[in-house]
Parts: C-alpha cells; sequence; structure tokens
C-alpha cells in the first residue's frame, strides 16, 4: 500500500513519509524477482552448504568487495560546465534524473570502493527523497536544497552530509566557475555520519543473461527536453560507454564514463510543488509502482517490467517471461525517462 502524494492520488508507505505528506501532500515517484535465481547476499563469514566460507554478494554490484561498507550517496552534476566529472566511475550505481529547465543530474550511490574526490557537487532534488529510503539510511551529500525542502531532507530517514552541515568535507578546485567546481572528499563525508547503513538489497539480481529475449544493439540514446544521454556497447571493454549532447562523456581520472548494466526505467514525471530560482518546476519521477524497462548487458536489449511496492523497498525486473531479470556484475547506470514523451514541466 501506498500513501497519497500529490492531485494525482499517488500513495506511499515509507513512515517518516507519512509525516511528509501530510504537511505537503507531494507526489510520490519496483519489487520482484525469483531469489532462487540469485541469493540474496550471504553475511560475509556465512557457510555455505559445504560448510566452506562463502564470500558475501555485494547487492549493488553482484561482487565481492566492500559488502559491509557503508552507503553514500552525491548529487553530481551533468551538464557542459561540469565535465569532466570526478568519481563516477567508482560509484556501485548511476542514477541520472531530469531536473528543471530539461537538463539531467546524477546521483552516484557509493560503497564498494570510494574515490579520492568527487564533483562537481550539486544540490538535491525532491525526486532524490523517493529513490534513497530503500538503500536504508545512507550519507547523502549535495551542495545545497531549496527553502521550502529543507524539512523534507530533515525528515528523510539518509543522513545528511550537505555542504551546509558538511562543510570541512567540501573544497574548490579546478579551474572551473562556481558551481561548477565545487568538490568533496567522500571519506570525510562519511566520518561525518558515523551510522550511515551498510548496503541493503535493493532488489538488483546478478548473474547469466537470459537465454533468450535479447536483441543485439549497438547504442542507445535516451532523451529529455534538453538533454541526450548515449550508452554504445564496447565489446574491447566489455561495458556500454556513455556520451553526452553525442560527445563522449569523460571521466576526470581518464577514460570513458559507462557501466556494464544500464537500465532505462520509464517512469512517470510530473511537476512537483518545488521550483529554482527562475520559477522553473523541479520534476518529480514517480519510482514507486511498476511500468516499462530496458535493460542493456553484454551488447543486447531486454525488455523488462519494473516493480517496487514501497519506498522503502528495493526495485526488481522481471523479464517478459516474468523471470528475474539478472544484471551483469558490476556497475549499473539507472536512466530515468518519462513513461510518455520528454517530460516539459
Amino acid at each position: 500500500m501506498r500513501s497519497v502524494w500529490g492531485t494525482g492520488g499517488r500513495r506511499r508507505t515509507a513512515a517518516w513519509l507519512g509525516v511528509l505528506t501530510a504537511a505537503a501532500v507531494l507526489p510520490a515517484c519496483s519489487d520482484s524477482g525469483d531469489p532462487t535465481s540469485a541469493p540474496p547476499p550471504r553475511a560475509t563469514g556465512e557457510p555455505g552448504e559445504t560448510g566452506t566460507p562463502e564470500p558475501a554478494t555485494h547487492p549493488f554490484t553482484g561482487g565481492t568487495k566492500g559488502v559491509t561498507n557503508p552507503v553514500l550517496a552525491v548529487k553530481i552534476e551533468n551538464t557542459r560546465p561540469a565535465f569532466p566529472q570526478s568519481g563516477v566511475t567508482a560509484a556501485d550505481i548511476v542514477y541520472v534524473e531530469q531536473v528543471e529547465g530539461g537538463e539531467t543530474r546524477l546521483m552516484a550511490v557509493y560503497s564498494s570502493r570510494l574515490p579520492k574526490r568527487v564533483g562537481p557537487v550539486r544540490s538535491a532534488r525532491i525526486s532524490d527523497l523517493h529513490i534513497l529510503p530503500q538503500f536504508g539510511r545512507p550519507a547523502f551529500a549535495f551542495s545545497g536544497v531549496q527553502s521550502k525542502m529543507k524539512k523534507y531532507v530533515r525528515k528523510s530517514p539518509a543522513y545528511e552530509v550537505s555542504q551546509e552541515k558538511a562543510g570541512g568535507a567540501y573544497y574548490r578546485f579546478g579551474g572551473k566557475p562556481a558551481p561548477y567546481n565545487l568538490y568533496a572528499y567522500p571519506k570525510a563525508l562519511l566520518k561525518r555520519a558515523p551510522k550511515a547503513t551498510p548496503p541493503q538489497d535493493v532488489g538488483f539480481r546478478f548473474g547469466p543473461a537470459p537465454a533468450t529475449g535479447g536483441k543485439a544493439v549497438k547504442s542507445f540514446t535516451a532523451k529529455w527536453p534538453s538533454a541526450r544521454m548515449g550508452f554504445t556497447w564496447s565489446a574491447k571493454h566489455k561495458r556500454w560507454l556513455a556520451s553526452w549532447g553525442g560527445s563522449p562523456s569523460r571521466a576526470a581520472e581518464g577514460g570513458r564514463l559507462g557501466g556494464q548494466t544500464v537500465v532505462v526505467q520509464y517512469a512517470r514525471t510530473t511537476r512537483s510543488k518545488f521550483h529554482d530560482f527562475l520559477g522553473s518546476y523541479t520534476p518529480l519521477i514517480d519510482t514507486t509502482g511498476t511500468g516499462r524497462a530496458l535493460v542493456l548487458r553484454d551488447g543486447k536489449a531486454y525488455k523488462a517490467t519494473w516493480s517496487r511496492t514501497a519506498e522503502d523497498k528495493g526495485t526488481t525486473f522481471t523479464t517478459a517471461t516474468g523471470e528475474p531479470m539478472n544484471f551483469a556484475p558490476g556497475q549499473v547506470w539507472v536512466v530515468l525517462v518519462n513513461a510518455g514523451k520528454p517530460y516539459i514541466p
């Protein structure tokens, strides 16, 4: 069951959001999968069937590193003045979200490893607060937030490590103009959130690709009113290489951005009650419920269905035949686009 948000009558379940709903009546923004396909991660040292300790599996990447590390989410600019971005290649999960003006912004989620620095760090949006509860109580880093949204940040389950709260972990760097020159030290951010929770099951399953249903594709382009991001399969690198506006998306550390799995999640996008200083309204991405998705892995595209029953639950993906849609181990990009035509506020 989901609680009421906005005029559309949508509902949500997380307890903190009940308070949020009563105060502001905002709209909210999936969960299926057979655990036998890829069982939930074992605790470190838990014996397997043979009695031999098995390595734990990280629920964000399918790997064995950093399975007990705390979770940190960071908002990162995703427009030309910010390029090249720092720290994105080290993220376990990278969300791409629409913001004002039809542009996009990233939310990078870290646990298995941390980069030396991350940025440019930018401000939070209401959609972040709807995505984050599935991670438990992560640390959440951002540069600021609209004044009317501050109370919702305080009531969210995330530990705020914003520039305002953890200023010593932030610094100005490089030759970019403000606000595109604000960076943060991830280790310093986590020191200011000592109770940030370790990773938990967010619905992802990792393993062999489905035997059927995949269509060989070389590339895919996601579109928003003022932005385009492309993902091109590289057999050499065994991952999807990202581009922005037709140009390669490069990392400040060197190389290309991109992941082993790209999930194009079609989610209803509407206008929230918030807006920027120019008066442009902030989009609100509805990431609870169910919808269609396209999962890119191993040079193929698979049609899938996403499902998330409540905001404190993970998002799962199933194939057209109802089987779990396994991801390729490694970095996952979740590209959130409107379920219909590109959303224009």
